[in-house]
């Protein structure tokens, strides 16, 4: 039995879009938080980005590695816990919701570490099959996004 490489359909995402998404959602939260956490690396910018827009200078970040290259690992790493004992509503943002493993593992580690901390998440996009919902979303991704930070950027040519 032969394996074929599976092509999978990509959608580009670009820095006008990105902007115009953070926007919408900003508009769409409709919760009064102290607190972002950003999930490295793709929730910095949007972390970035809503922090200013909501004038919060409690921006933190937290790292996860669930992917080694394009390998699913069996279970998402998570470290860098910031710092929340003076945090009350915290807001998790990430770029994408996808299988929702990584959002599920972030949210175990922070209620473990700060139970009477209130949490609830924001990404761009989600996949209707992830595991978990965030809170708020912009789009349904449909297939592979290739954000404009891991373009036009990248240097692997």
């Amino acid at each position: 039995m032969s394996s074929k490489p599976i092509s999978m359909e990509k959608r580009y995402y670009p820095y006008e879009d990105f902007v115009a998404d953070t926007r919408s959602l900003a508009q769409k939260i409709d919760w009064k938080f102290d607190t972002i956490i950003a999930i490295a690396r793709g929730g910095l910018s949007l972390g970035h980005l809503l922090g200013e827009s909501y004038d919060i200078r409690e921006v933190f970040s937290i790292n996860t590695i669930g992917y080694e290259d394009t390998i699913k690992l069996d279970q998402v790493k998570v470290f860098n816990i910031p710092e929340l004992s003076e945090a009350k509503n915290v807001l998790i943002v990430d770029d994408i919701v996808d299988s929702g493993d990584t959002l599920i593992e972030v949210l175990n580690v922070l209620h473990k570490a700060y139970p009477t901390v209130n949490f609830r998440t924001a990404s761009l996009f989600y996949k209707k099959t992830a595991k978990i919902a965030p809170d708020w979303y912009v789009q349904e991704a449909d297939r592979w996004i290739e954000f404009f930070w891991s373009v036009d950027l990248n240097r692997k040519k």
